[in-house]
């Protein structure tokens, strides 16, 4: 017959104190206020507690006490693997990193894909504030957070009054893209944007649809853009918007496709993103097409591998975006209330860099699509 086998009790911060002959708020120290101890006092205890097998006081019973969760939410409404896969994404979740590490605290990722509406993990995050990075103004995730009791930060968009914000001037930086464009002589262009609504919608992006965008980046570059070649006499009813729902090379490439099959006489392809820019380098060398003798490609961000492909673009610093919101949401000096107005908004300077992918426009002797 087998004997039972005896399972040792795990000890608790009351065993642990008579162990020691201390007081529990003593050992609690050890762990919480280190400070009100001797150093060898709290070496005692933490040898004891190691021998004993004593794990720690309990997270969640300490949170319940302090009302504190020791960790902050980040609501990306996009798939979790998105925020390991963009470069944009991945330099921000660094830059919001660093801050927690510095401020000791956690990083809880809230992943909420397009067309989700269960705002359950919004609602159940044991944070004490949240970031918000880049979702569209009628984002039910968003409502859910601002429904809670706690500090928001929102890196890019949208715009809320009484939320802190942080991101760049998109309007200056795409218009210094749009004079650059207009500079070289560029008149027949056409323009690659990213998901302007949670509709998905792989085409042709109407007026109607880029003025009602919910993702007000992409509204904010595109009316950038209308006003500054409106200025110069491009009706901007006739420039081509090709727009994309996911955001991939892959998916510039066809969108450049898509544009330039069905515009031929483009000089410019302006791109609303690093990434769709990729893309439409590619599809120019599937097409034959000379860049930038036959066809200028910009684009936005400022990625490394836009920077390795010579892409002229708006560089914007991502990891110090999220720095900044970070440390912005855990300054313990923070006192943004929630009246319109009141909040504070940090903008990130930007800067045109002019790569190997723009020159003048090709003239009608130049003409050359090599199909």
């Amino acid at each position: 017959m087998s004997r039972p086998i005896r399972t040792r009790r795990q000890a608790t911060l009351a065993s642990l104190a008579a162990e020691l002959g201390v007081s529990r708020t003593t050992v609690s120290n050890a762990y919480n206020r280190p400070d009100q101890l001797s150093p060898e006092l709290r070496r005692r205890v933490l040898e004891t507690a190691k021998k004993l097998g004593y794990p720690g006081p309990d997270p969640v019973a300490r949170s319940l006490r302090t009302r504190k969760a020791g960790a902050i939410g980040l609501l990306l409404t996009e798939n979790l693997s998105y925020a390991f896969r963009d470069p944009v994404a991945l330099g921000v979740l660094e830059g919001i990193a660093l801050a927690c590490e510095d401020s000791g605290i956690g990083l809880q990722l809230l992943p909420a894909g397009p067309g989700n509406d269960d705002v359950s993990t919004v609602h159940r995050a044991g944070v004490d504030g949240f970031i918000v990075y880049s979702v569209p103004d009628d984002d039910a995730h968003l409502a859910g957070v601002l429904q809670r009791p706690v500090p928001t930060v929102i890196i890019d968009q949208p715009l809320i009054d009484g939320v802190d914000r942080v991101g760049p001037d998109d309007e200056a930086a795409m218009t210094s893209i749009a004079n650059h464009i207009i500079e070289l002589g560029h008149r027949s262009i056409g323009v690659l944007c990213m998901r302007l609504s949670q509709d998905r919608n792989d085409g042709p992006a109407p007026l109607l649809r880029q003025h009602q965008a919910h993702y007000h980046i992409q509204r904010t570059r595109l009316n950038a853009l209308a006003t500054t070649f409106d200025n110069v006499g491009v009706d901007w009813s006739t420039v081509p918007v090709v727009e994309r729902f996911d955001h991939t090379v892959a998916d510039g490439a066809s969108a450049a496709a898509e544009l330039l099959e069905a515009e031929p006489q483009v000089t410019a392809l302006i791109c609303t993103s690093d990434i769709l820019a990729l893309g439409a380098l590619e599809e120019a060398v599937r097409r034959g097409l000379r860049v930038p003798a036959d066809l200028t490609v910009t684009g936005f961000d400022g990625i490394a591998d836009a920077e390795r492909a010579g892409l002229t673009t708006v560089h914007q610093p991502v990891k110090e975006k999220g720095r900044a919101a970070g440390d912005l949401l855990l300054d313990p000096t923070r006192t943004t209330g929630t009246a319109p107005g009141s909040a504070q908004v940090i903008t990130l300077e930007t800067e045109l860099k002019i790569g190997t992918t723009s020159a003048q426009p090709r003239t009608t002797e130049q003409h050359w699509f090599g199909l």
